[in-house]
Parts: C-alpha cells; sequence; structure tokens
C-alpha cells in the first residue's frame, strides 16, 4: 500500500462537476488499495473574486484579515471535495490548514512554514478515511490564519507529503505533464518524462508558471518525489526527483520565458565600494525582489547598474531609486517595462561547454538583440526586447533540438 498526497488546482475545482470528477479520481485511487491526502486550491477564480470585493470594500487591508478572508476559498473547496467523496462513499474528512498541523513565521499573504505537525491528519488515514486539505494556509506562531502565497497549494502537497513520509506527491494541472517550452508557443513542444530538481527550479524560476517555485524548492530539500501530471487524464506525467549521478544528461532540457519583468538602470554611479550595498539593500528592506544584475566597467570614475525587478514593483522601486540616486551621487534613474527574459536550462551543461555561445549565435540569427545576461551552472538567461522574446523561443527550441521527434 502505497501513501500518496494528490493536489488539484482551482480549474479542476472549478464547479460541481469538476469537484465530482475529482472524487472520483481520489476513488479510483483509493480502490486500488492506495492511501490519499487530498489537497484543494479555491475553485476557479474565488481568490480572484474576494481580492476584489477586498478592494470595493476599503482601501485599507490589514494583512491578518486579508489572509482571513482568502483562504475562505480554500475552505469552501475542501468541504465541498468532502461531501462528493462522501457521495460516492469514501469516507472523509476535511482539514485547515491550522487542524492539519502548519505551523508558519507571522508574514501575512506570503507566509512560510516553520513545522508540520500532521497528528490529525495521521489518525485520519489511520482511521481509513481520505484526509481533504484546504491549500496555501496555516496557523502563525501568533495564532493568526496565514495565507501562504499564490501558488501556496503546492507547497502545502508537498510538505504534508514530506511530514507524513509519502511515496508521492502527485500535482494536478490543465497540462500532461513538464513541456520543454511553453506548448502555446511552440506546438512542437515536448513533455518531458523526467526531470531533476535543480533544473525545474531554474524552469520556475525563469517563467515556467507550474508547479510553484517554492514547492519545488522544498520537495528538493526534502528529497519529495513530484508527479506532474494532467487532472483530466491517466496519462503519466513528468516525474521529478534527484539526478542520476551517472546518467547522460540532456545539454539543454528546456527553453523557458518571462515577461513579467522590467529592468531599472541607476546611471553614472560613483564607483566606489557601498554604494550598490546602499542601492540594494533599501530595495530589499522594501520587499523588492531584484532578479539580474548587471554593473557596466568603470569609466571616469562612474558606472551604470541595471537590473530587473517585477512589473508589480516597478513604480515603488523607481521612487526609491530616484531619491537613492541623489543621496549616493549618481546621475539618474530610467526604466524600461517592454523587455523579457529567456532561458535554456540543462543540467547537461556542466560538462559540455559551448552552450552559451551557441544561444547567442541563435539570437544574432534571427536578429535578436541581448541586452543583459546572466548565468548559473545550468542556465543561460538573456533580456530581449518584449516583442521578440516569443521568436527567441522558437529559434532556440529549434537550435538546440528540443522538438518531438
Amino acid at each position: 500500500m502505497a501513501l500518496i498526497v494528490q493536489k488539484f488546482g482551482g480549474t479542476s475545482v472549478a464547479d460541481a462537476d469538476r469537484m465530482r470528477e475529482v472524487a472520483d479520481h481520489v476513488a479510483r485511487t483509493v480502490r486500488r488499495g492506495d492511501q490519499v491526502v487530498l489537497v484543494v486550491s479555491a475553485m476557479g477564480k474565488e481568490t480572484d473574486e474576494l481580492l476584489r470585493l477586498a478592494g470595493e470594500v476599503s482601501v485599507v487591508h490589514p494583512g491578518r484579515e486579508m489572509d482571513m478572508l482568502i483562504t475562505a476559498g480554500e475552505r469552501k473547496a475542501m468541504a465541498l471535495v468532502c461531501m462528493a467523496l462522501h457521495h460516492i462513499g469514501v469516507d472523509s474528512e476535511s482539514f485547515t490548514g491550522s487542524q492539519a498541523g502548519f505551523l508558519t513565521d507571522t508574514n501575512h499573504q506570503n507566509a512560510k512554514i516553520v513545522d508540520v505537525r500532521p497528528d490529525r491528519v495521521r489518525a485520519s488515514l489511520d482511521a481509513g478515511r481520505v484526509p481533504v486539505l484546504g491549500g496555501s494556509q496555516g496557523v502563525s506562531t501568533d495564532n493568526d490564519v496565514t495565507f501562504l502565497g499564490r501558488g501556496g497549494s503546492d507547497t502545502t502537497a508537498v510538505a504534508i507529503a514530506h511530514a507524513l513520509g509519502a511515496d508521492a506527491c502527485e500535482l494536478y494541472t490543465d497540462v500532461t505533464g513538464v513541456f520543454t517550452t511553453d506548448p502555446r508557443v511552440v506546438p512542437t513542444a515536448r513533455r518531458m518524462s523526467a526531470i531533476s530538481y535543480d533544473e525545474l527550479l531554474e524552469m520556475t524560476a525563469t517563467g515556467c508558471p507550474k508547479p510553484a517555485m517554492r514547492s519545488v524548492e522544498y520537495a528538493r530539500t526534502h528529497g519529495v518525489r513530484l508527479h506532474v501530471r494532467s487532472a483530466f487524464t491517466w496519462q503519466e506525467g513528468t516525474w521529478v526527483d534527484e539526478e542520476v549521478p551517472d546518467m547522460e544528461q540532456a545539454i539543454v532540457s528546456a527553453v523557458t520565458h518571462d515577461t513579467s519583468e522590467a529592468k531599472m538602470t541607476l546611471a553614472g554611479v560613483p564607483d566606489q565600494p557601498g554604494v550598490a550595498a546602499t542601492v540594494f539593500r533599501a530595495l530589499a528592506d522594501l520587499e523588492v525582489n531584484v532578479d539580474m544584475i548587471v554593473q557596466n566597467v568603470s569609466a571616469q570614475g562612474v558606472t551604470d547598474i541595471s537590473f530587473t525587478v517585477p512589473h508589480a514593483d516597478l513604480a515603488r522601486a523607481m521612487e526609491h531609486t530616484k531619491r537613492l540616486a541623489t543621496e549616493v551621487g549618481a546621475g539618474g534613474v530610467t526604466s524600461d517595462d517592454s523587455i523579457a527574459r529567456v532561458s535554456v536550462v540543462g543540467a547537461g551543461m556542466r560538462s559540455n561547454p559551448g552552450v552559451a555561445a551557441t544561444m547567442f549565435e541563435t539570437l544574432a540569427a534571427a536578429e535578436v538583440n541581448i541586452q543583459m545576461i546572466s548565468t548559473s551552472a545550468i542556465r543561460v538567461s538573456c533580456v530581449v526586447d518584449g516583442e521578440r522574446v516569443e521568436d527567441a523561443v522558437r529559434t532556440l527550441h529549434d537550435a538546440f533540438g528540443l522538438a518531438e521527434a
């Protein structure tokens, strides 16, 4: 008998028909002899609707009350799915994040898990029931309801799988697995049967929307086997696990792209110790997530620093950095919200030189100009004009031979 954690997202529980299908799926898993812990997200666009209502009611949104509001969506879904399971003869019971033992820090709207104490969930399994958990939620060390942030249901599923020692954590989505690139951009994109934690982590960090990056980090840290698969079929999806050391790795496994960031440039910065630290500490204190950073070679005692930030943070980052520019004696600050990032990812890059050269040659041949470059051991990323990013994805996908045979 295996213990499987199954997580279904908002589209999978969007209405009564879909909830009944999820219940049937769980029932079939139970009837083949496995134990199941089910994690569900809020129904469809429920979270967006709750946020809209909050905006209509008030311009003041205290974090504590926002978490109480948003997590109501998952509580609604878990209770309804439980009823659907009872309807087809599967004994089940629902649990909020606090009831399931999720202890978090006190950071509202994006809380981090401190500990998972799944005593009640384990007791439910021992009694032959299917525990149904509301995703994305917990209780803080101050005993307040907390929300884990967007995509938090994936993290809930991985965390409970680790706490219970589950054999696998199945993340059900609206696609059949992890693809070599976005199939909407490249129809010949290939579904991968397996991928390493490190590769998937780089992919989610550079634009792959599912699963949530935090869940992949948690899975890698704790060795939780993931299976990313479709909520609409029984088709085998993509397994995510540790790299097999003796296995020959593909040089490039995937091409990703991200249009969610903007570029800022701090020009005429005095080339002296401590200036960059002052700028980026101030942005960190604003909780602005700075990504790619490029500093030009100093000329005549000054330099330029370019970096990327999320679109949502651009306005306040610009406002704050303009004030800092005066303080540190910089020439000024400019921004560009029309950029995008394209990345190639592959564990085989560690032992195969030439990936960056091939990437740059391919983009040059397609007349796609590169504005910024960053690398890791298994990734090369370039910032390009947003209007050309899909062209860049298609040409790179072809250049590295990633299409279906």
